[in-house]
């Protein structure tokens, strides 16, 4: 549980009282992304949950393309649950909160992985230092499509190899959400040195650290992703060279055992070639016999897209970069521990960037696998 000398001086430096039911909001279904959704027709809705809402709230409102993260309960069985009934576990609710997001900057599927990576989906008895069902983590989904996509997220979670415990966060309905009192929301920003305080002794960084080395750090700590594009076609036929705009652009391939780093024994990280995605590091890179880089594992899973391939009358795996979009090759699960995949990719898709001049080339927050191990 949360440690108890919080709620107390939190109550009494807002002036509120014990029972909080005079100007609390948790009485009505949240209505506030209601009027965003009515704003903006295209704004969509998720609900997660993943033990104290205060730190899924801080993760989710730092992502790209989310509008507003809202605290709240769900899940149970009681109406107009209050925060105290809920922290007790007596109605059934879970802490959550409902994201409110645009499509088209970013995507259901795209909540989904980042959720993944801020919660331990393999503790159903709680999160971290929070114990307890309402504590669970879960997935809530609004319809019949996010259902699909939420069992498909986690079946490849879980054919990741990533924990050697079952993944047993929940897919379930969504009922009815219930916002959480005021003071709750956006807590981390309103009294954030006792957030603060709260997440470094609750354990949670210090799992996702070491669960998702690369793509941990900056939205914990509260840093903006830096923004990869894809240029203009125009600009890309200037840039690449024929084959490079080929094999990212076309889905070509490039001679195996002719190609730029399929030897390649240096230190360093492999960026995507059109728009500079972080996506594999030498530290997983490995001789697979087969002429072409090979890695078991992405630098950042944030930035690859795995997409069904049906050409060449055979069923494959393809790997793409997120915002780039460039074709990179292929994923097979023919690779060495711990994944058991190997990711078969291009040398023309790929920039390699040497340990040493990482920070030069604005990659330095990756100079650490270098210095210890990842």
């Amino acid at each position: 549980m949360r440690p108890l000398f919080v709620l107390p001086i939190l109550i009494a430096s807002l002036g509120l009282s014990i029972g909080f039911n005079i100007n609390n909001s948790h009485g009505n279904p949240y209505e506030k992304g209601m009027s965003m959704e009515q704003k903006d027709a295209n704004l969509r809705k998720a609900t997660f949950a993943g033990g104290c809402f205060w730190c899924i709230e801080a993760d989710f409102e730092k992502l790209d393309g989310v509008v507003e993260v809202v605290s709240g309960y769900t899940g149970g069985q009681s109406e107009n649950p209050s925060y105290e009934q809920v922290s007790a576990g007596r109605t059934g609710h879970a802490e959550a909160v409902q994201v409110v997001y645009d499509p088209s900057r970013v995507t259901y599927r795209d909540l989904l992985e980042y959720f993944w990576k801020h919660v331990d989906p393999t503790d159903a008895g709680g999160q971290f230092v929070d114990r307890g069902s309402q504590y669970r983590p879960a997935v809530f989904y609004h319809d019949e499509e996010q259902k699909q996509m939420a069992e498909e997220s986690k079946r490849e979670l879980e054919k990741s190899g990533r924990f050697s415990k079952p993944v047993v966060a929940e897919i379930v309905r969504l009922q009815t959400f219930y916002a959480a009192e005021d003071y709750h929301q956006d807590y981390y920003k309103k009294d954030s040195d006792r957030y603060n305080q709260y997440r470094r002794g609750s354990g949670r960084d210090r799992f996702l650290q070491k669960t998702w080395p690369a793509s941990q750090g900056r939205s914990a700590a509260g840093g903006q992703d830096k923004k990869y594009t894809r240029p203009d076609d125009d600009v890309l036929r200037k840039k690449l060279a024929p084959l490079q705009y080929e094999v990212t652009q076309h889905e070509g391939t490039e001679p195996a055992f002719r190609n730029e780093f399929w030897d390649n024994k240096k230190e360093g990280i492999y960026v995507d070639i059109v728009s500079g995605e972080p996506l594999f590091s030498s530290l997983d890179k490995f001789d697979s016999g087969t002429g072409w880089p090979s890695f078991s594992r992405p630098l950042n899973e944030e930035y690859i897209l795995q997409r069904e391939d049906r050409k060449l009358f055979m069923s494959r795996t393809e790997v793409r970069s997120r915002h780039g979009q460039s074709h990179l090759g292929h994923v097979f699960p023919d690779g060495p521990p711990p994944t058991g995949l190997r990711y078969c990719i291009n040398s023309a898709a790929l920039r390699f960037i040497p340990k040493e001049e990482l920070e030069h080339e604005g990659y330095g927050e990756y100079k650490q696998l270098f210095e210890g191990g990842r």
